[in-house]
């Protein structure tokens, strides 16, 4: 990638708040200009050797530019409130290594918050009231945060999460889909997919019974 082209697209902007968002944002950032290692290795570029070429210099030239694009990509996607914490770091891996250690906190601390979210987890139950869609995407954010800390968070504690924990009015089609499919290997994907049919032909039905029923009432009043 040419220096033109560098910093093309704004990093994300860390406020303090969601660091475990920051972590998977910047290094993506970070990669696509090819500079993580600059964040992951405080190593020193070898020197020169004795009448280097116009190629080592060059190249040698590029890749002590790293490291100042690198710290160039921090500095740009922190505040300011942030940055006079970290404003005395001399290298990337420093300024991300104070970061990290301020802002993800000690691992009981880290340990902590997954059990929060895994007790969050399984103290859902959809509601008769609630759409499927909306709980299930309600059951996957806590999941990404669980995921977001590196924990192990395997597709099919969902799929049993969502199985054990519908209205009744589902259990048609759970039974349908056990006759048909083996759900210890069905995906997330298709489960929902699956349901959200029922969801949406129930929709379809209610709509179409209130139509009659106001059809009939209009036809009524006419007579």
């Amino acid at each position: 990638m040419t220096s033109n082209t560098f910093l093309l697209a704004s990093p994300p902007i860390f406020n303090g708040q969601n660091y475990q968002l920051l972590v998977v944002k910047m290094q993506t950032y970070l990669q696509s200009f090819d500079l993580w290692d600059m964040v992951e290795s405080d190593s020193e570029v070898p020197p020169l050797p004795p009448h280097p070429t116009v190629a080592q210099l060059k190249s040698h030239n590029e890749e002590k530019a790293k490291k100042f694009k690198a710290k160039t990509c921090l500095y740009s996607s922190i505040s300011e409130v942030i940055f006079t914490s970290i404003m005395v770091c001399d290298s990337p891996k420093e300024i991300w290594d104070s970061l990290k250690s301020e802002y993800l906190g000690y691992e009981k601390t880290k340990l902590m918050q997954v059990l929060n979210l895994m007790r969050e987890f399984e103290m859902q139950r959809m509601k008769e009231s609630e759409g499927f869609k909306d709980y299930v995407n309600k059951l996957i954010t806590i999941v990404n945060k669980i995921r977001l800390f590196g924990e192990n968070f395997p597709d099919n504690r969902i799929v049993e999460k969502i199985l054990v924990t519908l209205p009744e009015k589902y259990e048609a089609k759970i039974s349908s889909l056990e006759g048909s499919k083996d759900l210890s290997k069905i995906t997330v994907v298709e489960l929902i997919n699956a349901l959200q049919a029922v969801e949406q032909r129930r929709a379809i039905r209610d709509e179409k019974t209130t139509e009659g029923a106001f059809i009939a009432k209009t036809s009524n009043k006419s007579f």
